[in-house]
C-alpha cells in the first residue's frame, strides 16, 4: 500500500513535499492535488512510472501526457509563444487550463525524441502542486486519473476519499491536501490562429 502524505492545503510543510519530491526523483508515481482534481504526477525521465499510467489507463503508448509547468516564463522555454498565445497564458495561467503548443528545442530531451510537434502545457494554481515543482525543481508530466469505463460514470477526482479508496494502491505517494477544486481543465488549442478552445472545463473559459 502507497503512503498517504497528508499535507497542509494552503502551507504545504516543506519537509512533507520533500519526501514526495523525493519519490519522483527516485522515479515513482504520484497522486497529486491540482486545481482541477487529483492527476497522476511523475518525472520526465520516469519512463516506468510512465509505463504504469499507460497500462492503467489503457492508452496507446504515443498518448501525449500534460507538462505541469510553474511558470509563463517556464512554459515560455519548452514551447515557441507567438504574441497572441503569450498574452492568452498570461491572462489564464496560473489556472485550470492545458494549452496546446508548438514545441520548441527546449523541450526535455526524452519529449524530444518523441518528435511531438506540440506539447500540452499548463501551470496549476494548487500550493501542493506548485511546491512539489519547486522542489523538483523541473517540469513534471502529468494525467488525469480517467479509467476504461469512466467516461459513463467518472470518479469524483476532486473528492480525496474516493481518489485514495481507488487510485492508492496503484502508485507510490499520495499527497494528500483534502478536496480539491474540480476539474477538468479547458484545453484551448493554440497552434492555429485564432486559439480554439477544443475542451470546455469546469471553469468556462471564453476567448472573446
Amino acid at each position: 500500500m502507497a503512503n498517504r502524505l497528508g499535507v497542509h492545503p494552503v502551507s504545504p510543510q516543506s519537509r512533507l513535499i520533500e519526501r514526495a519530491a523525493d519519490v519522483v526523483r527516485r522515479g515513482g508515481l504520484l497522486l497529486c492535488p491540482t486545481d482541477a482534481g487529483y492527476a497522476f504526477v511523475w518525472g520526465v525521465d520516469a519512463r516506468q512510472a510512465e509505463e504504469r499510467v499507460i497500462r492503467l489507463r489503457a492508452l496507446d503508448t504515443r498518448h501525449p501526457f500534460t507538462l505541469l509547468c510553474r511558470s509563463v516564463s517556464e512554459v515560455g522555454q519548452l514551447t515557441r509563444l507567438d504574441d497572441q498565445a503569450f498574452r492568452l497564458i498570461r491572462a489564464l495561467a496560473p489556472g485550470p487550463v492545458t494549452f496546446i503548443l508548438p514545441a520548441s528545442p527546449g523541450l526535455p530531451r526524452r519529449l524530444r525524441q518523441a518528435k511531438r510537434r506540440a506539447v500540452g502545457v499548463r501551470v496549476p494554481d494548487h500550493p501542493a502542486a506548485i511546491a512539489l515543482m519547486d522542489t523538483v525543481g523541473e517540469p513534471l508530466l502529468t494525467t488525469s486519473l480517467v479509467l476504461p469505463g469512466d467516461e459513463d460514470e467518472a470518479m469524483p477526482s476532486h473528492e480525496v476519499e474516493p481518489v485514495a479508496e481507488r487510485m492508492l494502491r496503484h502508485v507510490d505517494l499520495m499527497i494528500d491536501a483534502g478536496d480539491c477544486p474540480q476539474g477538468p481543465t479547458t484545453v484551448i488549442d493554440c497552434t492555429g490562429d485564432p486559439p480554439e478552445v477544443t475542451r470546455e472545463g469546469f471553469v468556462p473559459v471564453h476567448l472573446d
